[in-house]
């Protein structure tokens, strides 16, 4: 995989913005790398704000956020064992979110257990870091993301996880949204809650694995809660929530990326600059 500073260096200095929309994007595709960072882009903002949305209405955002944090460790110990950092960071993040599930049946009410299984999670990270000899590059770049440096192979592999984890979420989205929206009427109705709510945070541990490679750890809410957060405010049907999360999350990515191309500064920045201003505009003209 090629790395951030690597993609970022290929850049043409002299790349101008023209105000020809056409003309720029056109500049701008004839790179491969810049052509592989949309693609996986799309699929991940796509991602992101559909099970964002769960995850709002859930109340769960800090789980997701545990559960980028917990990757990183997982990241650092794949790197220890000479493993690709994102095999130890799906790892690590499925396991937490099993353990998350398994240790708090209410969404909403698991703030200790997730602060637990966090605690311990980070633990191993930093003994991993403290073990491992070299300089571990490929897992302190996920920290912030590398969305420059992803591969042809790794669009192909984001994308399946992306159409594997849409297809999970269509099997279970009525039940999966009953329970979000009141887990004891669902329990009532004999709906099997504990058995979603560990589904739903197998499908969060796999989305913030692919998530990560956009904003990185550190800014993972920037994709996965901020858009949803602002289409909770707005709409009121699941339908259309879901579809303006995407929307959103679609719009800061592509445009992250343009600006990123032609200012060379990080994406992650112009991406959560983004989804912040939008959710302060949103807060201020409801005021």
């Amino acid at each position: 995989m090629m790395s951030t500073a690597t993609a970022i260096t290929t850049m043409p200095n002299a790349a101008l913005f023209t105000f020809n929309i056409f003309a720029d994007l056109q500049g701008m595709w004839q790179y491969a790398f810049m052509r592989h960072a949309f693609e996986a882009g799309t699929v991940v903002a796509v991602v992101a704000g559909i099970i964002g949305y769960f995850i709002v209405v859930r109340q769960s955002s800090f789980a997701a956020h545990a559960l980028s944090h917990i990757g990183f460790a997982g990241a650092a110990g794949a790197v220890l064992l000479g493993l690709n950092p994102i095999v130890g960071l799906l790892v690590f993040t499925g396991g937490g979110g099993i353990a998350i599930a398994s240790l708090g049946r209410r969404a909403a009410n698991r703030d200790v257990q997730i602060g637990t299984v966090l605690a311990f999670m980070l633990g191993l990270g930093v003994l991993f870091i403290s073990l491992y000899s070299g300089y571990a590059t490929e897992a302190y770049s996920l920290l912030f993301g590398e969305i420059l440096g992803i591969s042809a192979g790794d669009v192909w592999v984001t994308l399946i996880a992306g159409a594997v984890l849409l297809a999970a979420v269509a099997a279970v989205y009525r039940p999966l949204l009953f329970t979000s929206l009141d887990e004891d009427v669902a329990e009532a109705k004999g709906v099997p809650v504990f058995a979603l709510g560990l589904v739903f945070m197998l499908l969060v541990a796999v989305a913030t694995s692919i998530a990560v490679q956009v904003v990185g750890v550190l800014l993972i809410f920037a994709l996965m809660v901020t858009p949803a957060a602002v289409a909770q405010r707005l709409v009121r049907r699941p339908a259309q929530g879901i579809a303006l999360s995407v929307a959103i999350a679609l719009a800061a990515t592509w445009i992250g990326l343009f600006l990123s191309f032609y200012l060379s500064y990080p994406v992650s920045f112009f991406i959560t600059t983004i989804t912040f201003a939008v959710y302060v505009a949103v807060r201020f003209i409801q005021a």
